[in-house]
């Protein structure tokens, strides 16, 4: 094991760390090579979160037949999860483990749920889709065997995310945690990144065969990438036979978090904003499409565009926040270019410019990774000492579990006011097709505005920092 962890760790710290945003996030206690394997939990959540969402989502409706009403829902299961993730943290918090763990053993069981979510899923899926054999099996096995894998999956990665968080943030000094923050997102990233491409590349001559050797060889890959991330990194506190207190019960634990000055507004403020960031995933490139004539290959870029905006937005944030800066500020700096960048992209249909509604598009994803820096960043500093997973479990679940009802009323909203408006009923001047997706960015902005008035109240709040 010793073997393989140096060998991947060398492979990602041979480009130099010149070249690697954020390596200046390792310590004197957290050496650069230890932090980046750590970060390879986050990897292997990117890679599943792009196999759930994007690259599945095409296979299920194109070369497997399942109705796109049920793909929405499958898709959709992994998010009922998220709201467990304080609770997750929490647990964390004060797991009692003969071996003196407290987050590995969450990251390992998250890992083993993970796995055996994706080694069912291809079967699954060909069940669903009755593809060859599979046919011989009752209907309803197919949609219970694919929610059962997306659950598993769900589970697995919120419970790996929530934990492997709150680890970084024990392991790293509070002045890193803005660096170590932008560390973890570029990791989620690269693995977002990779596995569309390698996903797309094995499955570009579609098999029922390869599909189940891609999903499986996804399951070991994601197994091998989180052992070498946990291998050796949490410290055995307290000693194997040490006497461990009595952890209170999650409610009352819960109940004294939220009772913190500014807890509950700082959830609130993080889902709206989530919400507001998160309306228009589904949105923009068929908005594109109908609404500017651009062709299929150029809406694929905008989310390029947007993947961008975000990582240059967590890159500069991680760049300010290092410096002192306050993280709510940096959140309602979030806010006010993602204001910007709306603008432009209900805009551009009036100046009929494509270039300005790209400009949106990486101006919406720059305030997004601002805003989604600023308040993770803010979520770690001010966690109550030794409760760091109930707090970053917090985050996760507003964030998470918002973030999945934003797709879902994005699509609907946009859809229903289109409708309307294609049947006159909000008038002549609103008969346009592009009246439902403006419908959406003006509420987009409108929660913004929301989400920047409760967060300057956080920001001229005392500023009495919670000890690590």
């Amino acid at each position: 094991m010793n073997a393989l962890a140096r060998q991947l760790v060398r492979s990602w710290v041979g480009m130099g760390t010149r070249f690697l945003p954020f390596a200046d996030a390792a310590s004197p206690d957290l050496p650069l090579p230890r932090l980046l394997r750590l970060s390879l939990f986050q990897v292997s959540v990117g890679m599943a979160l792009v196999l759930i969402v994007g690259t599945l989502n095409r296979v299920m409706i194109v070369e497997l037949g399942v109705p796109a009403s049920l793909v929405a829902v499958m898709i959709a299961l992994p998010v009922l999860y998220a709201p467990f993730r304080a609770l997750v943290g929490h647990r964390s918090d004060n797991h009692r483990s003969e071996l003196g763990w407290r987050r590995v053993p969450y990251i390992w069981m998250g890992t083993l749920v993970q796995f055996g979510g994706l080694a069912i899923m291809p079967f699954a899926l060909l069940v669903l889709a009755g593809r060859g054999a599979a046919t011989d099996w009752p209907a309803w096995v197919g949609p219970l065997g694919a929610g059962v894998a997306f659950l598993l999956v769900g589970a697995g990665l919120h419970t790996v995310q929530t934990a492997g968080l709150a680890l970084a943030t024990d392991l790293s000094p509070p002045e890193s945690h803005p660096r170590v923050v932008g560390l973890m997102y570029v990791s989620l990233l690269a693995g977002s990144i990779v596995g569309a491409l390698a996903f797309g590349a094995m499955l570009a001559d579609f098999t029922p065969g390869r599909l189940i050797q891609v999903i499986q060889a996804a399951a070991v890959t994601t197994l091998v990438l989180n052992t070498v991330s946990l291998w050796k990194q949490e410290t055995r506190r307290p000693r194997r036979g040490a006497a461990i207190p009595d952890a209170p019960p999650f409610s009352k634990a819960w109940r004294a978090y939220v009772a913190m000055e500014g807890v509950r507004r700082r959830l609130v403020a993080i889902g709206l904003g989530t919400l507001a960031f998160g309306m228009q995933d589904v949105l923009l490139e068929p908005y594109g499409g109908q609404v500017l004539g651009m062709t299929v290959g150029a809406t694929t870029t905008l989310t390029a565009s947007l993947a961008l905006g975000g990582l240059f937005g967590f890159s500069l944030a991680s760049y300010v926040l290092s410096r002192g800066a306050d993280p709510f500020r940096m959140a309602i700096n979030g806010g006010l270019v993602g204001i910007a960048g709306f603008a432009l992209v209900i805009l551009s249909p009036a100046l009929a410019s494509v270039p300005v509604f790209a400009l949106g598009v990486g101006l919406v994803g720059l305030g997004g990774g601002l805003f989604a820096h600023g308040t993770l960043t803010a979520t770690m500093n001010h966690a109550p000492s030794g409760q760091a997973g109930l707090a970053l479990g917090a985050w996760g679940a507003v964030q998470a579990t918002t973030a999945g009802v934003a797709l879902a009323l994005g699509g609907l909203l946009a859809d229903g006011v289109g409708a309307l408006a294609r049947r006159g009923v909000l008038g002549a001047s609103f008969a346009g097709r592009d009246t439902g997706y403006l419908a959406v960015y003006g509420l987009e902005i409108a929660l913004l505005v929301a989400t920047i008035a409760m967060m300057s109240a956080l920001a001229r709040g005392p500023r009495t920092r919670v000890a690590a």
